[in-house]
C-alpha cells in the first residue's frame, strides 16, 4: 500500500485508510492521526474537527477550525451564486437542443444569446473542484461534466476529466468510472507530449487510479488485463511501478474460470510469467512468487507455501480482499493442471498435500478437474493414482504453435515504431518553431 499512495489523490487514499481501520492492521491512534494529516488540507471541515477532538480528547476545537468552516461556507455560497447563470441556461432544454459538437460555435451561441462567457463557464470548474474538496462528490461530478461539455480549454478539460474520474470512484459509480478511464486513456495515448516523461507519469497515475474500477466493475478484471498487457502500459509498469504486477497476476489468475480453454488466457499466462521473470529482481511478493514457483521453477512444494502466503496477502489488500477465495480456488486448479501436464502417473495423496487438501477432498478435486478440463486421464482409486495420457504433438503442430501470432506482433511493433517516429517529428517541429519565435 505504501507504494500506491504517492500516485493517488488524497481523497482516494482515504478509503485505503478506512480499510486498514476495519481490518485493525495498524494501531487505531496512528490511523486516526494519518486520516487527520491526510484531510487537513481539504475543505472537509466538520470531519477534520471531529478527528481533532478524538485525537486530543477535547470537546471544543480551536478558533481556527471555526474560522475555516465559515470561510468554506462563504466561498461555497459565492461560487454557487456565480454558477447560477450558467446552470440555469443548461437546464433550458431548448438551449441544450441548440448546442452542437463544435464547442467554439456553442460558446459563440451562448455569448450572443445568453451572455455566457468563457469566464462564466470556468466558474463551473472552480465550483466542481471546490465541491470535490468538500467531499461532495456527486455534485462535483455533475459540475465537472457540465464544464467539460462547454469548455474549449484543453488543459482544464483534462483536469476536469481526472476530477470526474475520482468523483465517480468515490461515489461508487463504476460504470461512470470506467467511462472516464477510457476518456483519460485516449487522451494520454493520443496527445503528442513534448516531454515523454510527462506521458509516462500520466500513465503511471492512470494505472493506479484504475485499480478502483477494475476490481469493482463486473468486467473490470478483463479490462485490466487488456490495458496492462498493452505495450505502452506494460512498459510503464516495468519502468515506473513493478508492484502493479501483483494486481495483474491476481486478475489473470482469477480470470481462469472465464477463459481457461481460450488461447487468449494461455497467452496472458505466458505474458505474465515472462514479465514476472524479467522483473523478479525489482519486485516480488507472495502473489508473484507463487507464479514464479509454479511456472518458472516448477517447484510445487514452494508453490503450495507461496499460495498460503498469497492468501494472507490478498486478505490484507484493499483491492484484492474480495478476490481471495476465488484466487485460491483458481490457483489450486493451475497447480493441478501444471502438475498433470508434466507427470504421467500422479499420486493423489501427494497432489492433495500440495493443494492443502485431505486425500478425500483431493480425490473429489481431481475428479472435477478432469471433468472440467476434459483431459485424457484415468483414476485408479485402488492404487490411489491418476494415469495421464499425453498425446505428442506433430512437428507441424509444434511449428504452427510457435509461429502463431508472429505476423500480428510484427504489425504491432511496426505501428509502434511509426507512432514513435511521428511523435518525435512533431516534438522536433514544435521545438524548432519555439526556437524560431525566440
Amino acid at each position: 500500500m505504501e507504494s500506491l499512495i504517492p500516485y493517488l489523490d488524497r481523497h482516494l487514499i482515504f478509503p485505503l485508510l478506512e480499510f486498514l481501520s476495519i481490518k485493525e492492521l495498524h494501531p487505531t491512534d496512528q490511523l486516526r492521526q494519518a486520516k487527520y494529516d491526510l484531510l487537513s488540507p481539504t475543505n472537509m471541515t466538520d470531519y477534520i474537527s471531529n478527528l481533532w477532538k478524538e485525537i486530543n480528547g477535547k470537546d471544543d476545537v480551536p478558533e481556527e477550525f471555526t474560522q475555516k468552516r465559515e470561510d468554506v461556507l462563504k466561498t461555497l455560497a459565492s461560487l454557487e451564486e456565480e454558477a447560477k447563470k450558467v446552470l440555469a441556461v443548461l437546464e433550458n432544454q431548448e438551449v441544450v437542443a441548440a448546442l452542437r459538437q463544435d464547442k467554439t460555435q456553442n460558446l459563440q451561441y451562448l455569448q450572443e444569446n445568453h451572455g455566457i462567457t468563457a469566464e462564466n463557464i470556468n466558474v463551473l470548474y472552480k465550483f466542481g473542484q471546490f465541491q470535490y474538496n468538500c467531499g461532495n462528490y456527486p455534485a462535483a461530478a455533475d459540475l465537472l461534466y457540465n464544464f467539460r461539455a462547454l469548455s474549449t480549454d484543453s488543459d482544464l478539460n483534462s483536469s476536469a476529466t481526472w476530477g470526474k474520474f475520482a468523483a465517480e470512484i468515490l461515489t461508487v459509480n463504476w460504470d461512470g468510472a470506467m467511462e472516464e478511464l477510457t476518456k483519460l486513456r485516449e487522451s494520454i495515448d493520443q496527445k503528442a507530449f513534448v516531454d515523454p516523461l510527462v506521458q509516462l507519469h500520466q500513465r503511471t497515475w492512470l494505472i493506479h487510479w484504475a485499480l478502483f474500477p477494475f476490481f469493482n466493475h463486473e468486467n473490470g478484471r478483463d479490462a485490466l488485463c487488456e490495458l496492462f498487457f498493452s505495450p505502452n502500459y506494460i512498459n510503464t509498469i516495468q519502468t515506473s511501478c513493478p508492484w502493479i504486477l501483483r494486481y495483474l497476476a491476481a486478475a489473470v489468475i482469477t480470470n481462469r474460470s472465464r477463459g481457461r480453454n481460450s488461447q487468449n488466457y494461455q497467452k496472458q499466462i505466458k505474458d505474465l510469467v515472462r514479465v514476472i521473470k524479467q522483473e523478479g529482481h525489482e519486485y516480488s511478493d507472495p502473489i508473484t512468487e507463487f507464479v514464479s514457483a509454479l511456472y518458472i521453477r516448477f517447484d510445487f512444494e514452494d508453490a503450495q507455501k507461496k499460495l498460503e502466503e498469497a492468501e494472507k496477502a490478498l486478505k490484507s489488500d484493499f483491492f484484492l480482499v474480495a478476490t481471495a477465495e476465488e484466487f485460491v480456488d483458481a490457483a489450486r486448479h493451475l497447480i493441478s493442471e501444471a502438475y498433470c501436464r508434466i507427470h504421467q502417473r500422479i499420486d493423489i495423496k501427494y497432489l492433495s498435500t500440495r493443494l492443502n487438501l485431505s486425500q478425500d477432498e483431493g480425490e473429489k478435486w481431481i475428479v472435477n478437474l478432469i471433468r472440467d478440463t476434459r483431459v485424457d486421464a484415468k483414476i485408479d482409486f485402488k492404487e490411489g493414482t491418476v494415469l495421464m495420457n499425453h498425446p505428442a504433438n506433430s512437428v507441424f503442430q509444434q511449428v504452427l504453435e510457435k509461429t502463431k501470432g508472429l505476423s500480428f506482433r510484427s504489425q504491432v511493433v511496426a505501428q509502434t515504431i511509426a507512432k514513435r517516429e511521428g511523435e518525435a517529428r512533431t516534438a522536433a517541429t514544435a521545438t524548432a518553431t519555439a526556437t524560431a519565435s525566440q
